[in-house]
């Protein structure tokens, strides 16, 4: 497979022994293997799952590209011992997850290489299993939302409205929420991460909902905004502007474009209407086994969009004491541009 050939790759590229890697997202994308323990040792022609007792059959049958190596005492003495007993010198390590007391204790034994976000690189590019998987989960959002529309009514609390709309998504099969749903009314709208609270929504007010559902590991992350009963004429405008610059951005965005070039896209719009200091977080992120990958949209992100990613694209004006909106996105890039793999209405809904 393309990614292992991309490890092995940097391994030559680096002159390791071995890459050791600990991190359960990135231990899940290398081998399949979902089980909460365990570490993977790969060298150019070896690649190792080791785990415990409790996953012996799950991991040979979920990783079956790489060895089952039963540990037999606490995970980081039984990789000192293995690694020791294959000769291994100079050892890749995922530096940004790795904490210091395993450092130390393998730093005193290995010439340990530090490869901060190397992994999460290759992980960017989703293959077509990755690409439909996330687009099962955004379908699930999807129809989530269709329902939540004929769900909510004023005096509802916010909690009220994040219960059914993560029960609703696990009907749907989803294994529960991507990240801690935002549902923020009124003037709770004027924070970008406002998690659902005892709030009651009130007519008049607009509502941000902000969720994904994640779908055999794989996350999806969409947000709508949209009023109860009625809003108000800033409101609506504010709206207007939001939706106008998303729009552009799922239509100018192509590959090739850095982060920075794309976040322009929206934020250019945004200022040009007098919000830009309402417009704090980036563009967007990328998504996939977690609800936060590589790469950013963002005015600091000089990474390239290439064909095979999946980002998110999620402007937004913020005024304090009045109010918020956001409209998300989740797309694929394509040779030619963004392919939505997020499809429910982002016209201005009053329930």
């Amino acid at each position: 497979m393309i990614k292992y050939e991309k490890v092995n790759a940097l391994l030559d590229n680096r002159n390791l022994d071995a890459l050791l890697i600990m991190s359960d997202y990135n231990r899940r994308y290398l081998t399949g293997f979902t089980g909460s323990s365990g570490a993977v040792i790969m060298t150019k022609d070896e690649k190792y799952l080791i785990s415990d007792f409790r996953y012996k059959a799950q991991g040979r049958e979920q990783a079956k590209d790489f060895e089952f190596v039963l540990q037999d005492k606490a995970l980081l003495d039984f990789i000192m011992e293995f690694m020791e007993a294959k000769s291994f010198e100079s050892v890749g390590f995922e530096g940004e997850h790795v904490n210091f007391n395993t450092f130390d204790r393998l730093d005193s034994t290995f010439d340990l290489v530090p490869l901060t976000g190397e992994i999460e690189k290759i992980r960017m590019y989703k293959t077509s299993d990755e690409v439909d998987l996330v687009k099962r989960a955004c379908n699930i959002a999807d129809e989530t939302y269709e329902y939540i529309l004929k769900y909510i009514r004023p005096g509802m609390s916010e909690l009220e409205v994040r219960n059914e709309v993560e029960n609703y998504m696990r009907k749907l099969g989803a294994e529960g929420s991507s990240f801690d749903m935002i549902v923020a009314s009124g003037w709770r709208g004027a924070l970008p991460h406002g998690v659902a609270s005892e709030k009651t929504i009130e007519s008049g007010e607009m509502v941000t909902l902000d969720f994904g559902a994640y779908y055999q590991g794989y996350a999806s992350d969409i947000t709508r905004s949209f009023g109860v009963g009625s809003v108000s004429e800033e409101m609506e405008k504010i709206h207007d502007i939001v939706l106008k610059s998303q729009l552009a951005s799922l239509d100018e965005i192509r590959p090739g474009m850095t982060g920075r070039e794309a976040d322009k896209i929206a934020r250019d719009i945004i200022e040009n209407s007098g919000y830009g200091a309402n417009f704090g977080h980036s563009l967007g992120h990328g998504l996939g086994l977690e609800v936060h990958e590589m790469p950013g949209l963002s005015k600091s992100s000089d990474v390239k969009l290439e064909s095979g990613m999946i980002v998110t694209v999620e402007p937004g004006i913020y005024v304090d004491d009045v109010g918020g909106v956001r409209i998300e996105d989740d797309c694929l890039v394509t040779e030619s541009g963004l392919e939505k793999l997020s499809h429910s209405s982002k016209e201005l809904f009053i329930l």
